[in-house]
């Protein structure tokens, strides 16, 4: 007889998550966000539903995303099983809560967050389910304390599980944020993991809820501290052109993005990741020995910041 998981937990986790950050999020900015909820139509490939919360134009957030979607299909798509070849032609239930806040303000980072679960199953045989997630920082002038405390709070986040997924989830994070076109990192880290069910599905998940708990506490006390900061129109411009790294990463090698376009998922809340003002520059290089330059020389480099 095989095995069931219980998804309505997990769903109803997210659907709080993405409640709690939202209103601890725009009581910061002083807008609210607003709620796009769909359903995919009964006769679409891919069925599910799920919520899109956008802000945009806020005090704080130039563009801040965080969408919920529980979606179930039944084949899995090909970004999907290109590491697991076994679950091919298996019927599958996705669900996940993800989020970038993009802020108008160049001194505060960009962050990314998300938390999902994949179940996959076929007649007759146990299901197979894993747990991934995680959380990155963007920088786009560096500030060594926000390192700090961004990758001590997601360190926090997993000791209590075990000290040793932070290290091997930092490892990760650095490996997979990596723009491999431009020979470097997209952020500064944080951590990342996939796949991952080695710790049971209640403590699995229970991992998963505490890093998805931790992203306020790693990421609303840096923006207060910057959110006041002056800036300049050369700086926007700067903001501007390092965000096209971070389309280029999600475009093109982004596990997330690729399986919802491959699935079949909602088009416009997969990519309102996206950052609404972007620019390209032909082979530029900043100024030596400037702040642009120190984010290149000092910041976008793995490191380990908690001891640095």
């Amino acid at each position: 007889m095989s095995k069931t998981i219980n998804t309505q937990v997990v769903r109803d986790y997210l659907l709080d998550l993405q409640d709690r950050i939202t209103a601890a999020m725009g009581e910061l900015d002083g807008k609210t966000f607003t709620e796009d909820s769909w359903v995919k139509p009964s006769a679409a490939k891919l069925k599910g539903d799920g919520r899109s919360r956008i802000l945009e134009n806020g005090k704080i957030l130039e563009r801040g995303g965080v969408g919920f979607s529980h979606m179930l299909g039944d084949s899995m798509p090909p970004s999907a099983t290109v590491h697991r070849p076994e679950l091919a032609g298996r019927s599958f239930e996705a669900m996940g809560v993800s989020l970038v806040f993009h802020p108008r303000n160049p001194h505060i980072p960009t962050v990314h967050m998300n938390v999902r679960c994949f179940i996959a199953q076929a007649e007759g045989q146990d299901p197979v389910w894993w747990f991934g997630g995680g959380m990155d920082l963007t920088p786009y002038y560096g500030d060594a304390a926000d390192c700090q405390h961004f990758h001590q709070t997601c360190k926090n986040s997993l000791d209590r599980f075990d000290t040793s997924l932070h290290p091997r989830f930092k490892k990760w994070c650095d490996e997979y944020f990596f723009l491999k076109h431009r020979d470097e990192p997209r952020g500064i880290g944080g951590i990342f993991y996939d796949d991952f069910s080695e710790l049971g599905f209640d403590k699995s998940f229970e991992m998963t809820r505490s890093v998805g708990d931790a992203l306020l506490d790693a990421y609303l006390p840096i923006v207060k501290k910057h959110q006041n900061d002056p800036f300049t129109e050369a700086q926007r411009e700067f903001q501007a052109y390092r965000r096209g790294r971070y389309v280029e990463f999600n475009l093109v090698f982004d596990r997330g993005t690729l399986f919802g376009l491959q699935s079949g998922g909602r088009t416009e809340s997969i990519l309102m990741s996206m950052p609404p003002i972007v620019r390209w520059g032909y082979d530029w290089k900043p100024e030596a020995g400037s702040p642009e330059a120190s984010l290149y020389s000092d910041f976008l480099k793995p490191k380990d910041w908690i001891n640095a």
